[in-house]
């Protein structure tokens, strides 16, 4: 067996495409859009290659790719916290500990090289993409920007000498099953937040690019101290929001505000997996363009994947009210069903509010460490 380094963008192809072989006939896999994976992956092209690198790695036997990773060093998440920390992701495999043990040990010897001490993941590229190794609940498709693996994953990094770091949840809630309450008291709860110049509505696409500006304020302060977190440049957070206003829908996505100032939004996006799990190897061209096109209405799940509110106006509701404008726009929609993803375990106050409007824990995901 051969390790490769990604050197040349003609050798990125066969890191993106080798999931597709390997999770062949696995119902529950959704086939990343290869244009979307290549913008991510390749410098130029994404705005975290800025100021931060990665090495993509292969194993190879013969003609026969057995598994990729990628080492990333994040110096923007390193400058912020104080640490030297890396990380691994895009972390796939067949079942065998040597493969394993082969791309794990390219990955800390290229981060030891960058100053590293320390060895975390999976994280694709940052917190701010999706991260996580699903370890509870592998019996449903993963929704829109969230990770999916095989089971044997787990087994593969804990062998390969990695220990739990945290865990990451994922509820979901049933539009049948879901207590509503915060949804029937909502225009009493805008009133008080009214009298205190508190505003709730929804996010306006003709201004789209200033309310994007907005939210990126709060999104930067109000995650400051959650696993990870890296505040977003503003060219990071403009390419995001770019790629998101292509699904967004703006009933879900509904900011608080005061004196023209953002203090508190939460998202969620239509879960685009419901079409793309159809898109053969990712491939938009010739059909898989037709099916984004035409399939959008037909979607019955979403994904409710930010909610902060600016530490001083906490606890005045604001959560609540956020919560209860995305219910209640919900039951206008073919939405049935929603995820709240991803919540820090030991998040208590989060988890039990979704817990209080009957969210059930379905799939479980968790991060990795080890020393270098």
């Amino acid at each position: 067996m051969q390790l490769v380094a990604i050197k040349h963008k003609s050798q990125l192809k066969q890191f993106i495409d080798y999931p597709h072989k390997l999770y062949c006939g696995d119902p529950n896999y959704v086939p990343e859009l290869y244009v979307a994976q290549e913008e991510l992956l390749w410098p130029g092209k994404n705005p975290f290659y800025n100021h931060s690198s990665s090495q993509l790695f292969l194993v190879v036997d013969g003609k026969q790719i057995k598994g990729r990773i990628a080492a990333i060093y994040n110096t923007n998440h390193n400058a912020f916290t104080g640490n030297k920390d890396g990380f691994f992701g895009f972390f796939d495999c067949e079942d065998n500990q040597k493969v394993a043990n082969i791309l794990l040990t390219a990955a800390k010897g290229w981060l030891k090289e960058k100053g590293a001490d320390r060895l975390i993941g999976p994280v694709n590229l940052s917190t701010n993409d999706t991260c996580g190794l699903l370890v509870e609940g592998f019996d449903s498709p993963p929704m829109v920007m969230m990770p999916y693996n095989k089971p044997y994953y787990e087994a593969l990094l804990v062998n390969g000498g990695l220990v739990k770091m945290t865990d990451l949840l994922a509820y979901m809630v049933e539009r049948d099953t879901a207590n509503t309450r915060i949804a029937r008291f909502l225009d009493r709860m805008e009133d008080r937040l009214r009298s205190k110049g508190i505003v709730i509505r929804q996010i306006n696409l003709k201004d789209f690019k200033r309310e994007a500006a907005k939210i990126r304020e709060v999104y930067n302060k109000a995650w400051d101290k959650n696993l990870g977190f890296v505040p977003m440049t503003t060219e990071e957070f403009d390419h995001a929001a770019k790629s998101m206003k292509l699904i967004l829908d703006p009933r879900f996505c509904v900011v608080a505000e005061k004196d023209d100032q953002v203090i508190g939004f939460a998202l969620g996006l239509p879960n685009i997996n419901e079409i793309q799990i159809g898109i053969k190897n990712g491939r938009l061209l010739p059909t898989g363009i037709f099916k984004l096109l035409f399939q959008k209405k037909k979607m019955t799940s979403l994904r409710v994947l930010m909610l902060g509110v600016l530490e001083g106006y906490r606890k005045l509701g604001i959560e609540a009210c956020l919560y209860g404008k995305l219910i209640r726009n919900g039951g206008e929609t073919p939405y049935n069903r929603a995820e709240c993803s991803w919540m820090l375990e030991h998040n208590y106050l989060m988890n039990h509010a979704i817990e209080q409007i009957n969210g059930r824990l379905y799939k479980r995901y968790r991060i990795f460490e080890k020393a270098l």
